[in-house]
């Protein structure tokens, strides 16, 4: 998006100081059409088919100033305008502007998300102050971010009257104030990819487009070159060199889907690493409807090096439970035992694996983390308890854990345990973690003195893999008031056992998204996320999640932890 400036305006979102006073949405959103539409009163009257079909992609008409309007409706008009401004860049909404803020208005500067109606209300002639019951933020850079429940923003706008004695607004806050329903149709999420410090994987980042610009594929080239967000920076790679932009700061998709992405510098990218960074490109953009093909040149230079790059997405391998003292698997037949595993000891729990099953671990009975005994070697300790979380197993070989007072701890067989420093920690207690399957990024439940949070790092290695330490998070899940396990759905959403009101659920929750919750399962107890999810219940019931419900294995009892590798 636009990085030009932002305005700090208005009160910051809070959970105190009372609601806004809502209509009933009914009315709202009548008021809301009337605004923004107009129904045609003269022409030929024409018989239809009497059919109406459904679709999303029902353009959202701007209405300018109306005569007479209060500086109430001149503020409600403006925020309705700038809603529906994506096809005519923004000339509606400003409309409602006179001054300065006719050229220093900001519409993307930031995009704030709403799902109750917004009443502006006049505090003094000429102030109007809009309370955004938020639900959801969006920055200048399309990164997203989830609003704690009952979260709030005052913006104010301050009017003046015209030489015709109508009200203008001459001073407004930078940015986009839009419903839910309006900002799923307006914006995209997209992921750029990056590197994993090996240049093994490509690691996802996930940020929010305008979708109806019809130049979505500029917005995704042009925020991949320039690399990734703070939070991510220090534990990826690039194979974009420093300073390289596009030409003509556009790309291009002709009819036959292909996107071509003319880079500057020509000399310098052709220099470097141009498989790889074929490779990200590609990734990137075929996301983007309509692209079936990516071509890239260097100063009209063709790159034609290529190189196939591993995705994070689900863990490769069957799901794999306890049952009674043996490790088992899932398969077609139904349950079977994992080969090579000897019986567990009673009490053995939380087992995780790497995707080739060469490292396997569990907690014992007295919660030390050992690895699984084989037919053919015991058990060894790896850690000793108590009080670790159930572990994560990332792809070079490192057992991810934690432990109240000492945070997250990454051991390796053979090598002394890691305690891996993460400041945002301090004075919190790790619940539970799972590391991505790109190793790159950690998911993180932990509770503090402000109550629960899900959070994503960055893990910085060096050369040889050795986590160094945890990098800042990003918040995810932000609606959640309590959490307990977490597992990857798939390479950006993550799976959180938690409540976001009074029931326990199964929660979606992106890394940069808004939350959705699964169907209830009574006395739920395990959960495992891939290719199919499956959930454990109290009484070794398994469930697997069919579309929108879940559906209980037939034939498997008393079953618990279940688990992907990871």
């Amino acid at each position: 998006m636009s990085t030009a400036r932002r305005r700090s305006a208005g009160a910051p979102a809070g959970r105190g100081g009372a609601r806004v006073v809502r209509l009933l949405g009914a009315l709202v959103a009548t008021a809301a059409l009337g605004a923004c539409a107009a129904i045609p009163t003269s022409g030929a009257v024409r018989e239809g088919d009497g059919v109406v079909s459904e679709s999303r992609d029902v353009d959202v008409l701007a209405e300018g100033p109306r005569a007479g309007a209060t500086p109430q409706q001149i503020v409600e008009g403006f925020q309705l305008a700038g809603a529906a401004g994506f096809v005519g860049e923004f000339s509606t909404a400003r409309e409602y502007l006179t001054g300065a803020a006719l050229q220093s208005w900001e519409p993307l500067a930031e995009v704030l998300v709403y799902d109750d109606p917004v009443i502006p209300a006049s505090t003094q002639a000429g102030t109007v102050i809009a309370t955004i019951p938020l639900t959801a933020r969006v920055d200048a850079d399309g990164r997203f971010t989830e609003a704690p429940r009952d979260a709030q923003r005052a913006l104010t706008y301050e009017l003046v009257r015209n030489r015709s004695g109508e009200w203008r607004i001459a001073d407004a806050p930078d940015g986009l104030v839009l419903s839910e329903s309006v900002f799923d149709k307006q914006f995209r999420a997209t992921s750029l990819y990056f590197l994993s410090a090996d240049g093994t994987f490509l690691v996802p980042e996930t940020r929010w487009f305008p979708s109806q610009s019809h130049n979505l594929q500029t917005w995704v080239a042009r925020a991949l070159l320039a690399g990734p967000s703070p939070w991510l920076r220090d534990a990826v790679t690039t194979a974009v060199p420093e300073g390289v932009q596009l030409q003509a700061d556009t790309v291009v998709v002709d009819d036959s889907g292909i996107a071509t992405v003319p880079l500057d510098m020509g000399t310098t990218v052709l220099k470097g690493d141009t498989a790889s960074l074929y490779a990200q490109l590609d990734a990137t953009l075929r996301q983007v409807p309509g692209v079936r093909e990516v071509k890239v040149t260097a100063g009209s230079v063709p790159i034609v090096d290529t190189r196939s790059v591993q995705r994070g997405g689900l863990p490769d391998g069957p799901v794999e439970m306890i049952q009674d003292d043996r490790l088992v698997t899932l398969g077609e037949d139904g349950l079977g035992p994992v080969e090579g595993v000897a019986p567990l000891p009673v009490g053995a729990r939380s087992p995780a694996r790497d995707e080739d099953g060469t490292v396997r671990v569990m907690l014992d009975p007295a919660g030390t983390l050992v690895t699984v005994p084989l037919e053919d070697s015991p058990s060894q300790v790896l850690l000793d308890g108590p009080r670790l979380v159930a572990p994560s197993v990332d792809r070079l070989g490192w057992v991810w854990t934690a432990r109240p007072g000492e945070g997250v701890i990454a051991v390796k067989q053979g090598l002394d345990p890691v305690v891996v420093p993460a400041e945002w920690l301090d004075g919190r207690t790790v619940v539970a973690l799972r590391m991505a399957r790109d190793a790159t990024r950690l998911a993180v439940v932990s509770r503090g003195s402000d109550g629960v949070s899900v959070d994503v790092a960055a893990v910085v290695r060096d050369a040889q893999g050795t986590p160094q330490n945890i990098g800042e998070p990003v918040r995810a899940g932000a609606v959640l008031q309590d959490a307990s396990d977490v597992v990857w759905l798939d390479e950006s959403v993550l799976g959180v056992v938690g409540s976001s009101d009074s029931s326990v659920l199964v929660h979606k929750v992106p890394v940069a998204g808004r939350t959705t919750t699964e169907a209830e399962v009574p006395d739920l107890a395990g959960l495992a996320g891939g290719r199919v999810v499956y959930v454990a219940t109290t009484d070794g019931t398994l469930h697997r999640l069919v579309g929108s419900t879940w559906a209980a294995v037939t034939h498997v009892e008393g079953v618990r932890d279940p688990a992907y590798p990871g």
